[in-house]
C-alpha cells in the first residue's frame, strides 16, 4: 500500500522536474509568466486588440480592429522581410512556428541567440512595412493603415506584442537618457527583452540597427523606476542596472517592462500632447486645449503612476488659466517623479513656479 502511494506521488514529480530541465525554464518559467502577466498584450491577443478599438474609437470607427490585422497579414506576405525560412507563413503561422521552435530550444545560450535573431528580424520588418516615421499621427494603429506612418510608442509596442506571441519575454520601457546621454521626459520609447541568459537587450525602431546602448531608463523595479543600464564591455547587453537615486546595483532579475495600464495610459498621453491646437501646438485653441486635457485626464485615470501624463495635465491647465488646478497637478508630477528617482528639468522649472503665489489667469 504505502509502495503503491510512493509510486504514484514520486513519479509525476520525478517527471515534473526531468520535464523542466529539459525545458531549461520549467517550473520558474510557468511561475514567471503568472507573474508577469500584467506585462502582456501579446499579437491577436484580447489586450494589443483593446490597443487597436481605442484607436479606432478616436481617429476610425470603432470595433473595426480586424482591419488592422489584416493589413498586417497583407503587409507581411508581400514584403520582402518576412521571418527567414518562413517565408511561405502567414504572419499568424510564422509567429506560431517561432513560439513551437524556442520551446524545443533547451541550451540557454542557442536559445538567447534564436531570440536575438528573431528581434532583429522583427526590428527590419517593422521597418520595412510601416515605413514612415510620423512624431504628429504615428501614435495611432489606424495611421498605420492609412500612411503608413509609426511612432516610437506604436512600433516597440507592436514590436514586443509579436515577440510576446512567439514566447520571447520582452515589454516597453521609456528613455530618459539616450545613448549619448542626452536627456528627455520620458520622450522615447523602446523594447526592452528579458533574455534566457539572465542579461537584458533593447530594440529600437527608431535606430538603423536594431539594438541600441540607451543610458537611462524608466522601467519597473518593485515598482516605476528611473535605472541606468550597465552593459557587457563591447557588447549591446545589459548585464545589471543602477538606481538613478543613488547609484545602487539593481540585478537584471528585479527590472522588469512597463505593465499594460501604463502602455495604455501612454497612448492617451500621446493622443493628449499632438491634438490640433494643443499644449504643442504653434496656435493653440481653446478647444485644442479642452480636448488635450480630456485625452490626458483619461491618461492620468488609466495608470495614475504616469508622471509625465500628470505633469502634462498641469501644463494645459497651465495655458488654460486654471492656476489652482495646474499648482495640484505639479505638486503631484513632483511627488511621482521623486519617488521613481529622478526629475526632469521641465517638472523642477513648474514644481517651484507651483509653490510660489500664482494670479488666477496668469498664461505660460
Amino acid at each position: 500500500m504505502k509502495r503503491t502511494i510512493r509510486k504514484h506521488i514520486l513519479r509525476p514529480l520525478m517527471l515534473l522536474v526531468i520535464a523542466g530541465l529539459a525545458g531549461g525554464y520549467g517550473l520558474h518559467a510557468a511561475t514567471a509568466a503568472k507573474q508577469h502577466a500584467g506585462e502582456r498584450y501579446a499579437y491577436h491577443s484580447a489586450r494589443f486588440t483593446e490597443l487597436l478599438n481605442e484607436s479606432n474609437q478616436v481617429v476610425c470607427k470603432p470595433g473595426e480592429s480586424h482591419n488592422f490585422y489584416r493589413w498586417m497579414d497583407r503587409a507581411y506576405q508581400s514584403s520582402h522581410a518576412r521571418l527567414p525560412g518562413k517565408a511561405s507563413l502567414s504572419l499568424e503561422a510564422a509567429l506560431r512556428a517561432e513560439r513551437h521552435g524556442l520551446r524545443r530550444i533547451a541550451d540557454r545560450a542557442r536559445r538567447t541567440e534564436a531570440e536575438v535573431a528573431l528581434a532583429a528580424s522583427l526590428h527590419q520588418l517593422v521597418k520595412t512595412i510601416i515605413p514612415k516615421f510620423s512624431l504628429e499621427r504615428g501614435f495611432e494603429f489606424c495611421n498605420v493603415i492609412e500612411g503608413g506612418e509609426r511612432q516610437c510608442l506604436l512600433q516597440s509596442v507592436l514590436i514586443a506584442s509579436l515577440l510576446q506571441d512567439a514566447g520571447v519575454d520582452a515589454g516597453t520601457v521609456m528613455v530618459y537618457r539616450n545613448p549619448k546621454g542626452e536627456e528627455s521626459n520620458n520622450g522615447h520609447v523602446v523594447v526592452l527583452m528579458k533574455l534566457p541568459n539572465g542579461r537584458d537587450l533593447l530594440v529600437d525602431a527608431s535606430d538603423k540597427e536594431p539594438f541600441v546602448r540607451h543610458q537611462g531608463l524608466f522601467a519597473r523595479a518593485g515598482g516605476y523606476r528611473y535605472v541606468k543600464p550597465v552593459y557587457v564591455p563591447d557588447s549591446d547587453e545589459i548585464a545589471s542596472y543602477q538606481a538613478t537615486a543613488d547609484n545602487a546595483k539593481i540585478e537584471t532579475a528585479r527590472v522588469r517592462p512597463l505593465d499594460f495600464a501604463f502602455v495604455r495610459s501612454q497612448f492617451w498621453y500621446y493622443r493628449g500632447e499632438r491634438v490640433e491646437g494643443g499644449l504643442l501646438s504653434a496656435k493653440k485653441t481653446q478647444a485644442g486645449l479642452e480636448a488635450a486635457a480630456r485625452y490626458l485626464r483619461t491618461s492620468v485615470k488609466v495608470c495614475p503612476e504616469n508622471p509625465l501624463a500628470v505633469y502634462m495635465l498641469g501644463r494645459v491647465h497651465w495655458s488654460q488659466g486654471r492656476a489652482e488646478q495646474a499648482r495640484k497637478q505639479f505638486n503631484a508630477a513632483d511627488a511621482l517623479y521623486s519617488r521613481f528617482g529622478w526629475i526632469p528639468e521641465g517638472p523642477q522649472e513648474y514644481r517651484a513656479l507651483a509653490n510660489r503665489p500664482i494670479v488666477e489667469g496668469a498664461r505660460r
